[in-house]
């Protein structure tokens, strides 16, 4: 569904991306984790066009990305949840979900599909007419999940959605990208929450300052020692 190769970035001088490989199949969670300045954020960038790679090839569904500007990657299924919500603070929650659907052209899907995300995020009903900006960080992070599950996603990519969060809200978080999953979107997640992503993930990616250092079953890279003692805390 979506692969990445010899994936390189710059940001002026600096050479954030060395190389970086990965592959998401259709179905997967598959989860990149990493410190602070690893890359992480960088990589969803480049795949949703926010960024212009020095270097490599991205694929998704057979397609070219490179040659697709951003807003043609979201029609072609590739959406991401951005790094803070980025909500539309002056509008309310049901605009914000209006705006998600905006490039949609089979329009007579999107009231089932908005009652969808209102089953997976009762709040955001309730608040459907409330201004976004009022809202509490766990919620605005509900609404930029909904927002992107209106654009019909056929691969979302989340970025850091337990940022700022609660406990407890952060579980509800990840219990909605199981069902999101469940569903028949296929989720690329970037997280510092290390133990929490690699529970519900497939597959990880290890990357560190800008290079994948390890990769396979969610499962094993949660059981390396030496994944354990750097993000782990044990």
């Amino acid at each position: 569904m979506l692969k990445v190769e010899n994936l390189n970035v710059h940001y002026g001088v600096i050479h954030a991306l060395h190389d970086v490989s990965l592959s998401v199949e259709e179905g997967e969670i598959v989860t990149l984790i990493g410190s602070n300045g690893a890359g992480k954020s960088t990589t969803l960038l480049a795949l949703s066009g926010l960024l212009t790679p020095t270097s490599g090839q991205l694929e998704f569904a057979g397609k070219n990305l490179l040659s697709l500007p951003p807003h043609e990657r979201v029609q072609a299924g590739l959406v991401q949840v951005p790094e803070g919500r980025r909500v539309f603070a002056t509008l309310s929650v049901a605009e914000n979900l209006d705006l998600g659907s905006y490039s949609r052209r089979d329009k007579e899907n999107i009231v089932p599909d908005l009652d969808e995300v209102y089953e997976l995020f009762p709040r955001l009903k309730e608040r459907r007419n409330q201004a976004a900006g009022t809202m509490s960080g766990g919620e605005q992070q509900m609404l930029a999940v909904g927002r992107a599950l209106m654009s019909r996603p056929r691969v979302l990519l989340l970025d850091e959605p337990s940022l700022g969060l609660a406990p407890l809200l952060v579980k509800e978080i990840f219990n909605v990208i199981k069902r999101i999953r469940e569903r028949g979107v296929t989720v690329l997640l970037v997280e510092q929450n290390a133990h929490l992503s690699l529970e519900i993930a497939d597959r990880a990616y290890v990357l560190e300052t800008g290079r994948v250092v390890m990769q396979g079953p969610a499962r094993e890279i949660a059981g390396d020692p030496r994944v354990k003692a750097a993000y782990l805390g044990a």
